[in-house]
């Protein structure tokens, strides 16, 4: 068995808080960029670009900065951009044929004097591509070669000897994340927009609605007013959800019985009184429409088993706890 070498804690926990505290600093002066200097100038003329062209966008870069366009890529695809990552090796050995006139480039490089950059780059301008640019030197060839640059602050790499790409990367993937939430932003992506993008996993089941999950139809125990309360148990027994709601003449609903009122209004008469009488009145109720983790929040805040789904005030379909549970929201 291999012995363990054993790092004093103190020594860890300073090394992470100087980096924390660099990249801290780093954020800080982006933010001041965006607020004051030229980047939010900039940020707004890439949304307007990108925005404007029917194409893809095609996100490129080299080494740590090709890890970051990957993720970028993968951030917009999911957000309701069309993108692709683009490596630049492959691109020079033919990949450059997947990029359209259409589409916009966003080319990731810190230095904006990346070598294996300049076919793609090439290519942009001769088929009149439009260049995006993320770098931190406005004087590059890239910068110079772009139709919008979006120029980083200069900043110390936590790596202490000032080399390892590490405060720089994260600056590209804030400013980066800050373009795909601006586009969101500006198209209006919704959840349900969202949901259509990420239907599995644990993400897919937290952007289920109400409606994905409730049940419908003639699984709803419903009951009309001025009903005995002998129909609302039977009513209540044959579905099984330990509730039964309770609508007027309308069909709108105006209460709902639980199992807490059966007790709290046990008598000889129970089965005779009419369940207008027993009913809680104006229960709580949610839309089909709403994020089903919200009707779990409802149903664990007001410690309930069951919520009625109501549209214009009419019960559509009920929702369990075991329902959402039984659907990965939790």
């Amino acid at each position: 068995m291999t012995d363990t070498v054993k790092v004093p804690a103190s020594l860890v926990v300073q090394s992470a808080l100087r980096s924390l505290s660099l990249a801290e600093e780093a954020l800080a002066l982006l933010q001041r960029e965006v607020r004051d200097g030229e980047l939010g100038g900039t940020l707004s003329q890439a949304v307007g670009l990108i925005r404007q062209r029917p194409g893809r966008l095609i996100v490129t870069g080299v080494g740590k900065s090709g890890h970051i366009a990957r993720k970028l890529a993968a951030t917009f695809s999911s957000t309701g951009t069309p993108a692709y990552h683009l490596h630049p090796t492959e691109a020079n050995h033919g990949d450059l044929g997947m990029v359209d006139r259409d589409d916009v480039i966003l080319a990731l490089s810190w230095s904006g004097e990346t070598s294996e950059l300049a076919q793609t780059v090439t290519y942009a301008k001769r088929f009149g591509v439009p260049l995006i640019s993320i770098t931190a030197a406005l004087e590059s060839t890239l910068a110079k070669a772009s139709n919008v640059a979006l120029v980083l602050p200069k900043v110390r790499e936590a790596c202490p000897n000032n080399l390892a790409p590490t405060t720089s990367t994260l600056l590209q993937l804030a400013v980066g994340d800050a373009l795909a939430v601006a586009l969101i932003e500006d198209r209006g992506f919704s959840a349900d927009d969202f949901k259509i993008f990420h239907p599995g996993g644990k993400l897919g089941s937290q952007l289920l609605t109400v409606a994905d999950v409730m049940h419908r139809g003639e699984t709803v125990p419903l009951v009309g007013i001025g009903r005995t309360m002998e129909a609302a148990i039977a009513t209540m027994t044959a579905h099984g959800f330990g509730v039964v709601g309770v609508t007027d003449a309308d069909g709108v609903l105006v209460g709902a019985v639980t199992d807490g009122d059966l007790r709290r209004h046990m008598s000889t008469d129970l089965l005779t009184r009419k369940v207008e009488e027993v009913m809680s009145r104006a229960p709580v109720t949610i839309s089909p429409g709403a994020i089903a983790g919200e009707a779990l929040k409802i149903l664990e805040t007001r410690r309930i088993g069951a919520l009625f789904v109501v549209e214009n005030d009419r019960p559509v379909g009920l929702i369990r706890t075991l329902d959402l549970l039984r659907a990965g929201i939790a």
